[in-house]
């Protein structure tokens, strides 16, 4: 239990600063975690739930200082998107599946963090987060916008371009009070935000928009209200397990769990970056575990860090965990005495919480520079955003991510093979592609392959070296160049024995340089020391190029050398 730690050597100057940074994020998590629920198809008083229990169980075993833990949009969202297609949003069976799914989200995380397999939440990169992220953003926006308008939207995991039509169509019954309820909130958070950003903005702004609605009676002109908010703390209870539910919702509990990781840890390695300490993601996997396995039992819903409290809390003031703690007993509080005011609480309020938190998420500069640094990269990022509009968040991260790892293996299948040859003026063998001037032996081909080889690449690297070989009728040599290669499979060896051996016959001997001790090892126990020694006697591999060139007679040391009398030419252009 991390929290041990950082008890024991707690600093009574810290306490200010915990205590203020949780009143901040109590005044902005009230807001928030109502509309969060909403979006999530719950009752309004489960984000104020998720916002409890789950905080102190991270705050306990969890590895950041300052990173809360509750209910984010995405959260919400995914939440949404997976129990909607299966009940109704809202109801008793729609709450029991949430806890449901919490509880799998729990149990899949900590036995990863048990397992200490963090390391393969790795495979989701950050163009395909980004994408995703994107994506559900403008999922978000549309989500609400039924509430922004005062209109009523089917409820279910519809697709995009069903929200679309379906705003499009019930635009006309848009009722006007609502919508200005709405857009003057927006307008009215933006400018908090910009000039007081330290002013918990949203709490201002809800509480304003419910008095109001309360003096001017217009929740009796249509607009569409909080209402009755039971008091109390959240009742401890066990979720239903349906083996052949939990079986539906698996794959779902998978997306949830992997990306509310690494939403977390994202978060908290960047604080922690700042503050010069380590976080440890294994540990937080088994923290986010608890934390949401402790939401189903207490009425909450899918848990996770939050990007945006994290950074209030931290620039708030918060030093410790201690803060997430007093947050968390402040809205048990306010469950216990201060739900009455929430009745009169505007959906479109609420709304407008949510869409100016997620419009912040939306990074057009991040995109460009995605395609600016690398093509794979950007359409990785492009093509997860689209799948996830048009397919749902689960099918866009899953393609994306199966996506990004096809790209990266099509990469490790053609590794980068280039040409070398001898630059006088670095008194180095360097690219042909970057030294042009490099000269070259005709008797010698002398190659670099920049990547581990195995069973995908091996034929590629045959291919390649047959190609160049049919065209250089004098050559009796080929070096290659493994100061890139990191490693070597038994595919690889075999392929690479059977080409020797075809050349041997034809005359042509192949030699290794840079050969790291792994790779090296492992060709020992192949037997090459015995196999490829050539008929003069050489070796098939030295330590560095020079030293084979040497050693075959293509090249003498640097006082016996005279470059006028040499073979070594410039490369000519293709």
């Amino acid at each position: 239990m991390p929290a041990i730690g950082w008890l024991r050597t707690y600093k009574r100057s810290d306490l200010r600063g915990d205590i203020m940074s949780a009143f901040i994020i109590t005044a902005l998590l009230v807001p928030q975690g109502m509309a969060y629920a909403l979006l999530a198809g719950l009752p309004a008083r489960y984000g104020l739930y998720a916002s409890t229990v789950p905080a102190i169980v991270y705050a306990l075993f969890g590895t950041s200082r300052h990173m809360p833990v509750g209910p984010p949009a995405l959260m919400a969202l995914l939440t949404f998107t997976s129990v909607s297609a299966l009940a109704e949003p809202g109801t008793e069976e729609y709450i029991s599946l949430a806890l449901l799914l919490a509880l799998m989200v729990g149990v899949l995380q900590l036995l990863i963090g048990l397992l200490r397999m963090g390391f393969i939440t790795n495979f989701i990169s950050h163009p395909v987060l980004s994408g995703f992220i994107y994506a559900s953003a403008i999922v978000i926006i549309l989500s609400q916008i039924g509430n922004l308008l005062g209109i009523s939207l089917p409820a279910g995991g519809h697709s995009t371009i069903n929200t679309v039509v379906e705003v499009g169509r019930g635009i006309g019954d848009t009722n006007p009070i609502t919508l200005a309820i709405g857009l003057a909130s927006i307008a009215a958070m933006v400018v908090l935000g910009r000039a007081s950003p330290r002013v918990p903005g949203p709490l201002l702004v809800v509480a304003a928009s419910a008095l109001v609605v309360y003096f001017f009676g217009l929740d009796e002109r249509g607009v569409g209200i909080v209402g009755e908010v039971p008091e109390g703390l959240p009742a401890f209870s066990i979720p239903a397990l349906d083996l052949e539910v939990a079986g539906t919702l698996v794959t779902s509990a998978i997306v949830v769990a992997f990306v509310g990781f690494v939403e977390s840890i994202s978060v908290a390695k960047a604080i922690a970056a700042k503050e010069k300490y380590k976080i440890d993601s294994s540990q937080e996997l088994k923290a986010l575990g608890l934390a949401n396995t402790s939401a189903a039992f207490f009425s909450g819903f899918p848990v996770a860090g939050s990007f945006s409290r994290t950074a209030v809390q931290y620039e708030s003031g918060g030093r410790t965990q201690l803060a997430s703690i007093f947050t968390a007993l402040l809205i048990l509080a306010t469950l216990l005495f201060l739900t009455p005011l929430f009745y009169y609480l505007p959906s479109a309020s609420l709304a407008a919480v949510i869409i100016v938190v997620v419009v912040k998420l939306i990074e057009v500069r991040e995109i460009r520079r995605a395609f600016r640094i690398r093509h794979a990269d950007g359409y990785t990022m492009l093509l997860t955003f689209v799948l996830t509009l048009l397919l749902g968040v689960e099918e866009g991260i899953l393609i994306g991510a199966s996506f990004a790892l096809l790209a990266f293996l099509r990469r490790t299948a053609y590794p980068h093979i280039a040409e070398l040859g001898y630059v006088e003026e670095k008194d180095a063998f360097l690219g042909l592609e970057s030294y042009p001037e490099g000269k070259t032996h005709p008797e010698a081909l002398i190659v670099r392959v920049d990547a581990r080889l195995y069973f995908a690449n091996s034929p590629f690297l045959e291919e390649w070296l047959i190609k160049e070989v049919a065209d250089r009728p004098d050559i009796k040599w080929i070096f290659i160049d493994c100061r890139g290669v990191n490693g070597i499979d038994v595919t690889a060896i075999e392929g690479l024995e059977d080409l020797m051996e075809s050349y041997r016959g034809r005359g042509i001997e192949t030699v290794f340089t840079h050969m790291k001790l792994p790779v090296r090892e492992r060709l020992e126990r192949a037997g090459w020391d015995e196999k490829f020694k050539d008929t003069a006697g050489h070796d098939y591999h030295y330590q560095t190029t020079r030293e084979a060139l040497c050693a075959v007679g293509l090249m003498k040391s640097r006082k016996e050398r005279d470059p006028e009398k040499s073979l070594w030419k410039t490369a000519a252009p293709e």
